[in-house]
C-alpha cells in the first residue's frame, strides 16, 4: 500500500514569524494524521520552519531548486544546499513556474535528477491547459511530461518520486477537476510509468491532485483508488483548513 502524502506549497507567502505561527498552531492538529505531512515554503523561511516542526510529522521542502552543484548561476540554490539545511522535498516545475520563469520539461528532468540524487524527494509536477484538455491531448502530454521528467532515472530511484498532476485550469482559478476526472488522467500518469519501469516500480509511486484541493473537496478526491495526495496551494495557508485536507 502506498501511503498517501499531502503537501502544502505556500508559493511567496509568510514571513518566518508568520511561518513559525502556523507551524505551531498546525502540529497539534496533525499529530495523528496517517499520511506523509509536507509543507514546501520559500526557501528563506527554511530554518524558521524547521525550528518550528521540530518534534512532529511534518517534513518541509522547498518549491524550487537547481540542477548544478555550484557555479555562476546568481540567484539559485542548488539541492546540495538545500539537503544541508534539513530540506526533504523540492517542487519541481511547478505550472507557475513553467508559466512565468520558462521551465521546459527538460529543465524539470535535470532538476528531478539533482533532487533524488541529493537525497531530496522531487514532487514533479504534469498538467495540461484547458485548450489542450479540450483538444484531447491530456493522456499524451501526460505521458510525455512524466517520462521526460523521469529520463535518466533508474527504477529504484523512480520509486523514491512523487508526481503532481496539476490540470493549469484548476491552478489558483477556483475549477477543480472532478473525483473521476482525477483518477482517470493519475491512472493515465502510473499506466506511462508501469510500461517503461514495470508495473511494480509503478505501483509504488505516489501521484498527487494539485488542482485546487481544499477541505470541502478532499475526502472525495482521495477515496479514488489512484489518488494518494494532494498539492495544496491556498488551503495550506491555514493551519485549520490544511489539517482538514491532511486528515482527510
Amino acid at each position: 500500500m502506498r501511503t498517501p502524502i499531502i503537501a502544502g506549497n505556500w508559493k511567496m507567502n509568510k514571513t518566518p514569524a508568520e511561518a513559525t505561527e502556523m507551524i505551531q498552531a498546525l502540529k497539534p492538529l496533525v499529530k495523528e494524521a496517517k499520511c506523509t505531512v509536507v509543507l514546501c515554503v520559500p526557501a528563506l523561511l527554511v530554518h524558521a520552519a524547521k525550528q518550528a516542526a521540530r518534534g512532529s510529522k511534518i517534513k518541509i521542502g522547498v518549491q524550487n531548486m537547481h540542477w548544478k552543484e555550484s557555479g555562476a548561476y546568481t540567484g539559485e540554490l542548488s539541492a546540495a544546499m538545500l539537503k544541508a539545511c534539513g530540506v526533504d522535498y523540492a517542487i519541481i516545475g511547478h505550472s507557475e513556474r513553467r508559466q512565468y520563469f520558462g521551465e521546459t520539461d527538460e529543465t524539470v528532468n535535470l532538476r528531478s535528477l539533482a533532487a533524488i540524487r541529493n537525497g531530496i524527494t522531487p514532487i514533479i509536477c504534469v498538467g495540461e491547459r484547458k485548450e489542450q484538455r479540450e483538444g484531447g491531448y491530456t493522456n499524451s502530454l501526460m505521458e510525455y511530461q512524466t517520462l521526460t521528467a523521469l529520463n535518466g532515472m533508474t527504477a529504484d530511484e523512480v520509486k523514491k518520486v512523487v508526481i503532481a498532476y496539476e490540470p493549469v485550469w484548476a491552478i489558483g482559478t477556483g475549477l477543480t477537476a472532478t473525483d473521476e476526472q482525477a483518477n482517470e488522467t493519475i491512472g493515465v500518469i502510473r499506466a506511462a510509468i508501469a510500461r517503461k519501469y514495470g508495473k511494480r516500480v509503478a505501483d509504488k509511486v505516489r501521484i498527487q491532485y494539485g488542482g485546487s484541493m481544499n477541505p470541502k473537496n478532499a475526502t472525495g478526491l482521495m477515496a479514488q483508488p489512484e489518488i494518494d495526495g494532494g498539492l495544496i496551494g491556498g488551503a495550506s495557508l491555514k493551519a485549520e483548513d490544511f489539517s482538514k485536507v491532511v486528515n482527510f
